[in-house]
């Protein structure tokens, strides 16, 4: 075995040196620079504490942004004022069905079982024969709304189309005092005190329980859409007329003032960002996917409150998830009416002599939702008499 002589100093001195030259390459800590790079790949980056910049509030601007979730704060109104009001309409609709169509103003017990609920039922004077008649639920809008005597012209048409008609004032409506508005519960119990109308129906031996359709506007096109999106529904059609759709996008949308009338909501307690669950389950767009029967929505690009942002989310969803279920248009720039220019497009009626002012699109929206209904409900179809003498009346 041949031994190797040890390397002479200068050789062992050059080793050191590269070794040394290695390890400061490789572990010397890097620039600043270097470092930051580092942790923002790595997503570590801390910044170092910064002392906080004094914050002067700006008073005015600060209340004005206040979200109360406490229902004593909750929006309040001229009660009285309202019930001499809500008489009015009572009035006017007895006054003005007087040979036309049988008018009365019932109580039922809603589906959630702990109130009674209002509701107008119109029907026709010469009533047909057991399960003779279809039906519709007709549900108002507004967050605290009514129903008003200007939809007396389209509940008259619907009756002539041989319709038994009822329109419920659920919780929160205006017009019955301080309790029932303040009892507000929107998509929740509220969806039940509707469903109740369904169940009133039933009672009545001339309706056909099998063919009973909802429809609503704005927020009534909330509750109309929500009734057949759920699990189980009893309806056989809907239609929601510039309906509300995405709460959580719309209370974003409008902000602290319409937020106001949410957050205080007994059974809500918060914005979205605080119930997020609570504002998903309460929102139709999130429950299209349960959609079992058919539903047609009418929507106004120039609608000023709820507004074509927040509606083409439902048009869109419903023709991309259930297009042989949804029947959608969208009216581009309708002849407005009212303060919120597109959103009454189609309930144009004349306040004072309660007689219809008709556009091409109000025209068209009503013989599209006739058509719509006529197709699924059949109203024209008397069950009470036999096949054969259907087919003749027809």
């Amino acid at each position: 075995m041949t031994q190797q002589s040890a390397p002479g100093r200068p050789a062992v001195l050059s080793l050191v040196l590269a070794a040394v030259a290695v390890f400061t390459t490789t572990t010397a800590p890097a620039s600043a620079q270097q470092t930051r790079a580092a942790e923002r790949d790595r997503g570590t980056t801390e910044r170092p504490a910064q002392p906080r910049r004094p914050v002067k509030v700006n008073q005015p601007r600060a209340e004005s942004l206040y979200v109360s979730t406490d229902p004593a704060d909750h929006p309040q109104r001229d009660f009285e004022r309202d019930i001499a009001s809500k008489a009015r309409t009572d009035s006017i609709y007895a006054a003005r069905s007087r040979g036309v169509m049988e008018f009365t103003k019932i109580k039922y017990r809603s589906a959630a079982g702990d109130i009674d609920v209002p509701a107008y039922l119109f029907a026709p004077l010469n009533k047909r024969g057991a399960r003779g008649h279809a039906a519709m639920v007709w549900v108002h809008g507004g967050v605290h709304g009514d129903w008003g005597p200007t939809m007396l012209p389209f509940v008259k048409e619907a009756v002539e189309r041989g319709y038994v008609i009822i329109a419920p004032d659920y919780r929160g409506s205006n017009g019955y005092g301080a309790a029932h508005y303040n009892a507000i519960d929107y998509g929740g119990k509220e969806i039940d005190d509707v469903k109740g109308a369904y169940d009133h129906l039933k009672t009545l031996p001339y309706v056909d329980s099998d063919r009973i359709g909802v429809m609503g506007w704005s927020h009534g096109g909330f509750i109309a859409s929500h009734l057949v999106m759920r699990e189980e529904t009893p309806f056989k059609a809907a239609a929601a007329i510039v309906p509300v759709t995405n709460l959580i996008f719309r209370l974003g949308f409008k902000g602290p003032s319409y937020q106001r009338s949410f957050a205080t909501q007994a059974a809500i307690g918060g914005l979205p960002h605080e119930k997020r669950d609570e504002y998903i389950k309460r929102s139709p767009l999130y429950q299209v996917e349960k959609l079992k029967v058919p539903i047609l929505v009418h929507v106004a690009t120039n609608d000023l409150d709820v507004n074509y942002v927040e509606d083409e989310q439902m048009v869109w969803k419903l023709r991309a998830l259930k297009p042989d279920l949804s029947e959608t248009k969208v009216y581009v720039d309708p002849a407005p009416w009212g303060s919120s220019a597109g959103h009454a497009f189609s309930r144009r009626v004349d306040p004072n002599t309660l007689e219809r002012v008709d556009s091409p699109e109000q025209i068209d929206s009503w013989n599209r939702t006739w058509v719509f209904f006529e197709w699924i409900l059949r109203p024209y179809h008397d069950k009470s008499k036999p096949a054969a003498a259907n087919n003749q009346d027809r």
